[in-house]
């Protein structure tokens, strides 16, 4: 529909939107196209109704398709093209459903780590492990992304600071201390490895192109698979274990925001609830004082 790729491009011209983001609007728009027939005449409600009732989605999938559709319609009606937008008189209530972060536990990323020394026989083999490990211990030792760790070239490097430049979400860039020796001397290492590799990329694949997010996934399974770790954890665990173990160990919820790349510390937020169950469980489990009656 010609209405929605006008729309996408007026996104993509006049706002800081990644592809990902830009993907996600022209989903959810087309979805909607499919179900209505006459866009500039929609019966919204009819529309949520199908999606929560037929279509059985969460709250929060169909809360964030009701922000896709009143962006959509406040462009039309700026335009011309709608007199008015069909949310202006229209209020929506959802339950706020709040989902704790899965994390690994320590023991399991020791295991994750130790996982990464395994010998390796081949020269294929022992390069792509210098990228292995070079990787993992980045995601686990930074808890950036693993879409900015793809994204990482070897000019992002600051040798003499031992620091990284990190591309975040809506293209806004954060540096990150590499504060773990070990971790620095995997990147040294593989850093070295691509030093005059022709593309600048820090971690690629086998065909010495970028790696994938997909790549990225896979390279985690095969190893949370032989630590023998939780079997349904992804490298996004790295990321919350990371900043839950930043906050139980006393950091500041604005310096872990910084270092996260949250836009709000209204995100970062959630990993307090994290560190305070925690906190809940060992003081209940090793609190000598509940044993003195």
């Amino acid at each position: 529909m010609e209405e929605i790729k006008q729309f996408i491009n007026y996104l993509q011209v006049t706002k800081n939107l990644s592809g990902k983001t830009l993907k996600a609007y022209e989903s959810d728009l087309r979805q909607f196209a499919r179900y209505e027939k006459n866009i500039f005449r929609p019966d919204i409600c009819a529309y949520i109704t199908f999606l929560s009732g037929e279509m059985k989605l969460s709250d929060s999938s169909v809360r964030r398709k009701i922000v896709t559709l009143k962006i959509f319609y406040e462009y039309l009606s700026e335009e011309g093209k709608t007199e008015a937008s069909p949310f202006r008189k229209l209020k929506f209530r959802f339950r706020q459903e709040k989902k704790l972060p899965k994390t690994l536990s320590v023991a399991e990323v020791q295991k994750l780590l130790k996982s990464l020394e395994r010998e390796n026989r081949t020269e294929f083999a022992k390069r792509q492990a210098v990228r292995d490990a070079a990787l993992i211990d980045l995601l686990i030792s930074t808890g950036i992304r693993i879409g900015e760790a793809a994204a990482i070239t070897l000019g992002d490097i600051i040798s003499s600071e031992r620091t990284v430049l990190i591309h975040g979400k809506g293209r806004k860039q954060r540096l990150i201390y590499i504060s773990s020796p070990v971790t620095w001397e995997r990147l040294k290492t593989l850093i070295k490895e691509r030093a005059n590799s022709k593309d600048a990329h820090l971690f690629v694949n086998r065909y010495g192109e970028p790696i994938s997010l997909h790549g990225i996934e896979d390279v985690y399974k095969r190893y949370a698979h032989a630590a023998k770790i939780n079997p349904h954890s992804t490298p996004h665990y790295l990321r919350h274990t990371f900043a839950t173990n930043l906050l139980a160990n006393g950091a500041d919820l604005r310096s872990v925001q910084e270092i996260l790349g949250h836009a709000s510390v209204a995100t970062t937020q959630i990993y307090t609830e994290v560190t305070v169950n925690r906190k809940k469980q060992v003081l209940k489990k090793y609190n000598y004082r509940n044993k003195l009656g």
